[in-house]
């Protein structure tokens, strides 16, 4: 009797493993669906918004599949982007500190090395389950999911040429597309990525050994992330920015300076205001053509590794989205209304292919808020509270507007700031660099905005961003009790410091 239930039991593990190419063969045989029972929902692409669209669509009773072609969900985020690279921006961090700050805190270690192929594989580990979770998620929800590359044949059908060879035809109501994006590559061609030694933000998180010498181009938050990895592991890292400062759209100018003046103390070097021309490999070296961004006198800059980080593109080629009159904008975007709708009826998109900050979190609201439409008829995403990290250490963290916005708009406002230094918790960690920054309105002392550089950054803004969403004013929070000590007192203080004044400094 035992043994007969673990046959049953290993045969069951068998078929849980090659569940999704039995899937896939199943579709070139019968099709996952007809035009006489279509699905209510397919979407393309298993990135944070597609995949947590295909959930909720399931998850309010809609037949649901999801179309992805990397063989794994999770999409950028998930397999070559946020997932990996916090992995190996915790990891370096717990390296630097080990090596640099634990003997001051009474903390002897010796002989403290480096072992990259093993931190590499706590990254893809880390992967590897979170892309299983996603497809568990699946199962439990009663997802279709379809390991293929989709494409329009009409606004209710799709074809997927599929991984496993052969191809089927998807009937569906509704199609969400959620294709993400992709490293946008250098302007004009002058630069060749070659995932070794002129690398995107991919290849940065792949490199097999530390290079003694690394030029970031672009000084936004990827281009910050991968450098300060390479730069706590080692390598000498210059950040070339065409702009006049750092952290990319969306950052306050005064938490901006501040961020480059610390990131500057850990060793990062920055050429600001400055254009990259070109990148050549010579003789196992890479050679960095700029000048000043106005025009001037030509540099050159030696490197083991040049990091092109320029920004990301909507992944939409092959889609066929002329075929169904799908407009895109002369950026590559897919046009929607505030519904989501593209210009073809019954189809829709989210996510890094259409408008707005490429981000995942944006994504996933926003693949909600489609499914909540086609479900009820209401959904919603609020821009103006959507949150951004920069995951280096200090974090930076903000939500709403910025000084620079609110000048340029000529709304009356007021700032409130407290600094970590005066953090009990952050004294005491002996972590207390940066601030918090709150931009409230002046007449009603609504927040505006939040701005914070320091540690947790990332976790206390959401804080700020339940605040602007339910519009509170920074007394409402001043008058909030917070644990002490904690570092979100800080935050609290900022909030006082805004309409009277904080207790602490």
């Amino acid at each position: 009797m035992l043994q007969a239930q673990r046959a049953s039991q290993q045969v069951a593990v068998r078929r849980l493993r090659h569940a999704p190419v039995q899937l896939a063969r199943k579709t070139q045989s019968r099709g996952l669906a007809t035009s006489n029972e279509p699905y209510d929902a397919v979407i393309i692409g298993g990135g944070p918004g597609g995949y947590v669209a295909a959930i909720k669509a399931a998850q309010h009773g809609l037949k649901t599949a999801c179309i992805e072609k990397r063989g794994s969900l999770g999409g950028t985020c998930l397999n070559v982007g946020c997932i990996p690279s916090k992995a190996m921006l915790n990891n370096s961090h717990i390296y630097h500190q080990t090596k640099h700050d634990l003997a001051k805190r009474g903390i002897e270690v010796s002989d403290v090395s480096l072992n990259l192929p093993q931190m590499l594989k706590a990254k893809q580990d880390s992967v590897t389950a979170l892309t299983k979770g996603v497809e568990h998620l699946f199962k439990q929800n009663k997802v279709d999911y379809i390991k293929g590359t989709a494409s329009f044949v009409s606004p209710t059908k799709l074809s997927v040429q599929l991984n496993d060879g052969g191809s089927t035809e998807i009937d569906a109501k509704n199609i969400i597309i959620a294709t993400g994006s992709e490293v946008a590559p250098f302007p004009g061609g002058a630069i060749q990525i070659d995932e070794e030694q002129i690398v995107s933000s991919t290849g940065a998180l792949e490199l097999k050994q530390v290079p003694e010498k690394m030029v970031v181009i672009g000084g936004g938050i990827i281009g910050l992330e991968m450098g300060s990895v390479w730069s706590r592991l080692g390598a000498q890292v210059t950040v070339v920015e065409f702009l006049g400062g750092i952290g990319g759209v969306g950052i306050d100018e005064e938490i901006a300076k501040q961020f480059q003046r610390i990131l500057g103390k850990q060793g990062l070097k920055f050429m600001l205001n400055t254009k990259v021309l070109s990148a050549e490999k010579r003789d196992g070296k890479v050679y960095v053509k700029t000048e000043a961004a106005k025009g001037g006198k030509e540099d050159t800059l030696e490197a083991d590794v040049v990091l092109v980080s320029v920004g990301r593109r909507p992944v939409t080629e092959g889609l066929n989205l002329d075929k169904v009159g799908v407009e895109v904008d002369p950026k590559g975007r897919i046009v929607v209304d505030s519904q989501f709708n593209t210009t073809a009826q019954g189809i829709k998109c989210i996510g890094d292919a259409t408008f707005g900050p490429m981000l995942a979190h944006k994504a996933e609201e926003e693949g909600i808020a489609a499914v909540e439409l086609i479900k009820t008829g209401h959904g919603h995403v609020n821009y103006h509270a959507i949150p951004s990290v920069v995951y280096t250490h200090p974090e930076v963290a903000w939500v709403g507007k910025t000084e620079q916005e609110l000048k340029a708009a000529g709304v009356q406002y007021k700032i409130g700031k407290f600094p970590f230094s005066a953090n009990s918790r952050a004294k005491t960690n002996v972590d207390s660099e940066g601030q918090v920054k709150f931009i409230v309105e002046k007449e009603t002392d609504k927040v505006l905005g939040v701005h914070i550089i320091g540690p947790n950054a990332g976790e206390m803004i959401a804080e700020a961003v339940l605040a602007i969403e339910y519009g509170a004013s920074a007394e409402d929070i001043a008058r909030t009790c917070h644990a002490h000590p904690t570092l979100s007192e800080a935050f609290k203080e900022a909030a006082m410091a805004s309409y009277d004044k904080p207790i602490h400094f």
